[in-house]
This record gives C-alpha cells, structure tokens and sequence, in this order.
C-alpha cells in the first residue's frame, strides 16, 4: 500500500496530505469488487442519534468510542468525519523525545503519579528522566470523569431495551459496509478462519459493533485517558494503573510513541477496541511486518480471531437460537449468559427451540422488545462472544450481524459471479 493512503471497501483511496477521495489508478493494489459502478462511490455517512454507550464496568477487551472534541469536552460519536469516510491512522513510531529533571503539568504534584514512576523504573527498567519528560505531557481529561461519574439509571427497565440496543447496530449501512469489509479483506478473513477458527462474519461483526469498521476508533489520547482514570477516578484506579502499566510496556515492545495512539475514552485500541492488557496478551502481527498494530486493519483480523480462539471458540460450533415458549414459566427461571439450563429442563417449562442445538445445556436468554419477551438459547460460542464484552444484549447483537453481514455478502457475492447489478442482489 502506497504511504499515506488507505484500502477502501469502495475502491477509492483516501490521500492523508489532502483529505480527498481520488479515484484508484495504475496497477497497485489491484483488487476485485462485488459491487457495482454506480455504488463504488465514498458513501455518506450518518449515523441515528440514538448512539450509545457501552457501561464502563463491562469493558473487557473492548471499549465505547466517545471523541474529544475540544480541550476537555467528550462526545459520543459516529465517525471522524461523515464526508470522508474511514481515515487510515497509524500511531508514530520511536520512543518520543521525552525528558525532564523532574514531573511537571497537570500530574506534577501527585504522590500516585510519582509512585507509578517509581515502579516503572524499578521493576521495568524505564528511565526516570524519560518518563518525568513523558508524564509531565498528559493531559487530565476531565469530560473522561464527567462520562464516569454521570449518575446510572435507576428505577426498572422500560419494555423495548433489546428494540432499542438492537436498532443502534443492526442498520443496512452498517450491515452493507460489513459486507463490503468482508469483500475487501476476504483473503485475512479467510486466513484468520483457517488459523483460528473463528468464521469471517463473527470477526467482521466485532469490528463493526466496536468500530464501525475502523470508522469510530475514538480520539481520546490513550495515555491521557488511562492516566487520567488511574490517577483520578479512585474506584477504578487500581485496574487502569495497571493497564497505564501495560500500555507503557506495549509502547515500547511496538516500537511506539506513548503519547501518540488514540481510542475510547477509556484507553481501548484499534479497530477491535482492545485494552492495554489485552492488546499484550492476544493481539498478534497477522500482517508479517515485525510490529503488532491494531489500528491495521489485517493486524485487527487476526487479533480479534486470535482473542476468540483463545477465549474457547468451537469451530462449526453454534452460537445462538430464537426459541419459542407456551407459558410464562420462563419469568422465574434464571436467565442470562451465566444460567444453564438443560433441554429437557426448558422443555418441561415449554420452552423450545427454533434452530439446531449442539449442546444439551444452553443458557436462557430473555430480551424485551416493544412486542414482549423474546427468547433465545446461548450455546457455548454465545458465552465466548461475551468474553469480549459481558453483556447479553451485546453478544446477540454481535451474532445477528454477523449472519445479516454474512447474508448481504453472499448474496453480493453470487450477483457478481452472475454479472447481476448487486443493487438488485441485496
């Protein structure tokens, strides 16, 4: 790929310098397409404002996309610009010219910040002056407390959470742009699918729910974001000055400037929205090129495969089933991705299920829509999807994606083969 210059689904290549759409020309990086003429065009894009954000306690490997938008203020946001589409980032490379005798800026007076120091130079082998230079650059981020200390909704749950969340991801233009990322990167998917396990529509689907397929990685400076948590949220400070720990350790094992990667408003990463520790533990350099970067996108395939497998991802495995029911028995039943129940047990209560099962234990899975209750059965990779992020609501949505991204690609896929206008395919 050409320096400066971004792969688009679209075919277009996105120049860095002008921040312009120029059609591809010449020979390099040839690709094929299933999509038609009139639509390999850079798409427009909004986004409902109905957007959400993820609950800070559940963050796991990945992590919600609010955008610092000026010198303190935070919002929830679509995507880095609607006109230009996915902006190629890349976080610098070296070390950074950091140095001072001692702490300056926003965390100079801080015995924590002083302490951290302390122990990164005793049991990593920092420099002190290098680090003294690089802390006395972050920057408190206080619209990052203001999202952590905004009160929780209280009182019970309104009919419709599972409409309502569902309608945030299940949209055509993020079902169709999954399509087109399975299009682009069919060969990584592929090759992820092979090595890991994990199918093509399920590591596309987490890059879309996380990302929008790299179009939303936030732009919250991670080192600010992870400082500001550890040193002045005190409920959450011990997790995050350990991964504060981390990011430093994996700055310098990538070879990158600490103050230069950007994510969520709590210090996730890439296209797959990974925390620090994570990114150590499982990201992988599925590209070959020597360094682990999950703001590539074929680095980010390979990751999220990679995390997946390692989690317990079953190949050929199921996933989730809708089930039906002939009573209310299931009101009192335990429900969620934690509960087991068996079919023979579920079936006594007149609960069955609408799809194939691979497992005689499954975990009962209850989602409010404006319509009722609806029922659905969790099969192993179901808890796996979880690993992720914990929450019900979030893997479910992860799999319905998955299968309409999945759909949409396929049917993409065959109008091409038949020289059909893919307009009429999908």
């Amino acid at each position: 790929m050409e320096t400066g210059q971004v792969r688009r689904p679209t075919g277009y290549l996105l120049n860095r310098a002008g921040m312009q759409y120029q059609p591809r020309n010449g020979p390099a990086e040839k690709r094929s397409t299933y999509f038609s003429k009139g639509e390999n065009k850079a798409m427009s894009r909004s986004i409902s404002t109905a957007l959400l954000i993820m609950p800070f306690f559940m963050l796991t490997a990945c992590g919600s996309n609010p955008e610092k938008t000026g010198s303190n203020a935070v919002q929830v946001s679509s995507l880095d610009s609607p006109d230009i589409g996915v902006v190629e980032y890349r976080p610098k490379t070296g070390a950074g010219n950091y140095s001072a005798f001692r702490l300056g800026g926003d965390y100079a007076n801080y015995a924590a910040t002083r302490q951290f120091v302390d122990r990164m130079v005793d049991q990593h082998g920092f420099s002190r002056s290098y680090l003294n230079g690089l802390f006395s650059k972050v920057e408190r981020q206080d619209g990052v407390l203001e999202i952590l200390n905004r009160p929780s909704a209280k009182g019970p749950a309104r009919p419709g959470s599972w409409t309502r969340y569902r309608n945030i991801f299940m949209t055509e233009q993020r079902m169709r742009e999954g399509a087109e990322f399975m299009t682009t990167y069919r060969k990584e998917l592929n090759r992820a699918y092979q090595q890991y396990g994990v199918p093509p529509e399920y590591i596309t689907a987490i890059i879309g729910v996380e990302t929008y397929y790299g179009g939303n990685i936030g732009k919250v400076t991670v080192l600010d974001a992870l400082a500001t948590i550890a040193f002045d949220y005190p409920r959450r400070s011990k997790y995050f000055t350990s991964e504060l720990e981390q990011f430093l350790l994996m700055t310098r094992e990538e070879g990158f400037d600490p103050k230069s990667p950007v994510g969520s408003y709590a210090g996730a990463m890439g296209l797959g929205q990974f925390m620090p520790s994570s990114f150590r533990r499982y990201a992988v350099d599925f590209d070959g090129n020597g360094r682990r970067d999950l703001w590539n996108p074929v680095d980010a395939i390979g990751s999220v495969a990679n995390y997946f497998s390692a989690h317990g991802w079953q190949k050929g495995g199921e996933v989730a089933v809708p089930a039906s029911f002939s009573s209310t028995g299931y009101r009192s039943m335990k429900t969620g991705y934690k509960s087991k129940h068996s079919l023979g047990t579920l079936r006594k209560a007149g609960i069955r299920p609408k799809g194939s099962v691979d497992s005689d234990r499954v975990s009962l899975l209850k989602y409010s829509t404006y319509d009722g209750d609806e029922l659905w059965l969790g099969m192993h990779n179901f808890y796996v999807i979880t690993r992720y992020n914990h929450s019900s609501k979030y893997a479910l949505a992860v799999h319905q994606l998955a299968q309409e991204v999945k759909r949409k690609h396929d049917r993409l896929r065959v109008a091409y083969e038949r020289g059909t206008d893919s307009r009429e395919a999908s």
